[in-house]
């Protein structure tokens, strides 16, 4: 089916139960089938893998999706929606849809989403997590992020997402785009962009280009961060100040947590002069900087 095909497809489909694309739930709806393959393949999936996916769509994604894993969990915020798909994705026992916001608030994924994930996960042996989704752009941060605080941990994310947060998240040091983001998913993964895509390859288009991203969590990295939680709140709290020199920097973040001589003892120790800059770090700079700032909030209690 041609790109022309697939739009005349869904636009006919959505005219026959009488919906529209809600700009509120970011739906823009991938309809160059050599992309969503592309996604299948990047994301190697097998009879091993519980797939998670944010923004279920028309089932088009999930449909290629189900003949390949254990198992797929789609989720999917937008009722009428959820309906239609799951008319679409009936002759598929191996897909659960689940019709709801993945996030509980802004910033956390939802427990009952975590607890079906599990679950599906647990009757699997030797089961994996994969995040594999065309994911809305207004929730793509808090989704990564929050997966990589959870178990089971994902053994690969394959996601679309808008480009300019794929360059955010596998920036380098000293460059505009390195951030707590790029810190806390470089930290424990390699990051890939795959594939940037324009506007036209979705239905809306949107007004951004966009890109598929491949996110390969390693186990031998996140066995270097002791606390992710305390790395993963002291990286945001230190960027929020990124402007100011590191010291500046630290200063405000630790600022419940120890006083000015332990964040000079703290600086001469990870050996960081007095002009050094947070984005200037690399992620084991970083990691070793957070890791003294633990110990010594530890010894100042």
């Amino acid at each position: 089916m041609t790109d022309r095909q697939t739009l005349k497809f869904l636009t006919q489909r959505f005219e026959q139960v009488g919906l529209r694309p809600k700009t509120k739930f970011g739906q823009n709806f991938l309809i160059d089938m050599n992309l969503l393959d592309l996604l299948i393949r990047t994301a190697e999936i097998d009879e091993r893998d519980v797939v998670l996916e944010i923004g279920t769509g028309a089932g088009s994604l999930t449909t290629r999706m189900a003949p390949r894993a254990a198992h797929v969990v789609t989720v999917e915020i937008d009722r009428e929606l959820a309906e239609l798909a799951t008319h679409q994705l009936e002759s598929y026992p191996n897909v659960t849809i689940l019709q709801m916001d993945a996030l509980r608030n802004k910033n956390n994924l939802d427990d009952a989403l975590i607890e079906a994930v599990r679950s599906r996960v647990a009757q699997v042996p030797n089961g994996r997590l994969k995040l594999v989704a065309n994911l809305p752009y207004n929730v793509a941060t808090p989704i990564v992020s929050n997966l990589l605080n959870i178990t089971p941990w994902p053994s690969r994310m394959v996601i679309t997402i808008q480009k300019e947060l794929a360059e955010r998240i596998t920036a380098k040091p000293r460059t505009k785009d390195y951030s707590a983001l790029s810190f806390w998913i470089q930290s424990q993964c390699e990051c890939e962009i795959v594939r940037i895509m324009p506007p036209s390859v979705f239905w809306p288009r949107p007004k951004v280009e966009s890109a598929i991203l491949l996110v390969k969590p390693i186990a031998e990295k996140r066995a270097k961060i002791p606390d992710p939680n305390y790395f993963h709140e002291t990286v945001r709290s230190i960027f929020l100040h990124r402007r100011k020199y590191l010291r500046s920097a630290l200063i405000s973040a630790m600022q419940e947590q120890m006083d000015k001589k332990g964040v000079d003892e703290v600086l001469a120790e990870a050996g960081h002069g007095t002009e050094a800059r947070a984005e200037e770090l690399s992620v084991d700079q970083m990691i070793a900087l957070v890791e003294l700032c633990r110990h010594k909030r530890k010894e100042q209690a």
